[in-house]
């Protein structure tokens, strides 16, 4: 059974941001387009979408992005605000509980700002609805007091753009997701670009690093920006205490084995996920419930973390029916029926 994570115990591998990247997410994150690595056709749209919006003197669309987490979309938003020289005000969902803490927000923007709103299937409905002429219109119209006596107010606002981040695109309501002008699919990165990615966080941390083990780092990162430099974090301290602080292939792989990362990417966990699915369930197909209570997991937690990277790498199936162990996860698990787990994977 899996052991149900915690906030002390936050899994390495995972592309939700921690306590400790907060400091090096900042130093990091590109500031402009041309530094920002992958996303390549994304990035090409976004440099015409803001060639045309400066030209005009105006704001940029509303623009909806999606997908897994760690892979861009917070850094996507504040370089946008660089590129068109505006501030930028960050939210999320669960924070904008009310109108009137929507009102509060959006009335403290000036022109073409830009208010970032992380998790944004996650706004309460009544929010999401007095969003809407906002977004379309701008304006806000509120209720002041209760009963016989309580009277509407509109609210004139500046032209500003929503930018709207989510892992759950099938969570935001269709009128929501009407009114974003431009919506974009974050998806994971190529080998070759989060090579690059480790590279140059690096050379700004001025990290020692030899070639051999960036594209080790690279190989167990999930794909994912954040994972990549945690890792490289990880990795650092290693290098510090059982050598001289150069990171070679054979430190990175000594290290990454410590920190129970194989060579998918995979930890402990995801391991220990799919031999759940595969020794309870006889690989399935079994439903999202009864896997959550077979391996302690929240299903929000299966749907957002383990599911898009295991599917991604073909270990792991949605069917009609349920959720499916492929036979390239008995293979990478060393697992066939009625046999044995390899001791070196858990």
């Amino acid at each position: 059974m899996i052991e149900k994570a915690s906030k002390k115990t936050a899994r390495v591998v995972e592309g939700k941001p921690q306590a400790d990247d907060i400091q090096f997410d900042l130093t990091l994150r590109p500031k402009t387009l041309k530094e920002y690595i992958g996303q390549e056709k994304i990035k090409e749209h976004l440099h015409i979408f803001l060639g045309a919006a400066k030209k005009r003197r105006q704001p940029i669309e509303h623009v909806l992005l999606y997908g897994p987490p760690g892979l861009g979309k917070t850094t996507l938003a504040h370089i946008l605000a660089n590129e068109m020289g505006v501030t930028i005000k960050v939210t999320s969902g669960p924070a904008v509980e009310r109108a009137g803490d929507l009102a509060s927000l959006l009335t403290n923007l000036a022109d073409n700002d830009i208010l970032f709103i992380d998790e944004v299937h996650r706004l309460p409905k009544i929010v999401e609805e007095v969003l809407y002429p906002a977004m379309e219109d701008f304006r806000f119209d509120i209720i002041l007091g209760k009963g016989p006596g309580a009277k509407s107010v509109r609210l004139e606002l500046p032209h500003f753009t929503i930018i709207g981040a989510t892992t759950r695109i099938g969570l935001v309501s269709a009128p929501l997701r009407d009114r974003f002008g431009m919506t974009y699919k974050i998806d994971y990165y190529e080998p070759e670009e989060i090579e690059k990615i480790v590279e140059r966080s690096a050379r700004i941390l001025k990290i020692p690093i030899e070639k051999p083990a960036i594209k080790e780092l690279a190989n167990r990162a999930r794909r994912t920006p954040r994972v990549a430099n945690r890792l490289l974090r990880r990795v650092r301290d290693f290098a510090e205490i059982k050598a001289d602080g150069m990171i070679t292939s054979n430190l990175a792989q000594k290290a990454l084995d410590l920190l129970e990362i194989d060579a998918l990417g995979l930890d402990r966990n995801d391991r220990q996920f799919l031999l759940a699915l595969i020794e309870k369930f006889n690989g399935g197909p079994v439903g999202i419930n009864s896997l959550a209570a077979a391996t302690s997991e929240e299903e929000d937690t299966i749907e957002d973390i383990y599911e898009p990277y295991l599917m991604r790498l073909g270990l792991l199936e949605r069917t009609p029916k349920g959720r499916v162990a492929t036979a390239k996860a008995y293979e990478h698990l060393n697992h066939k029926a009625g046999g044995k787990i390899s001791s070196k994977l858990l």
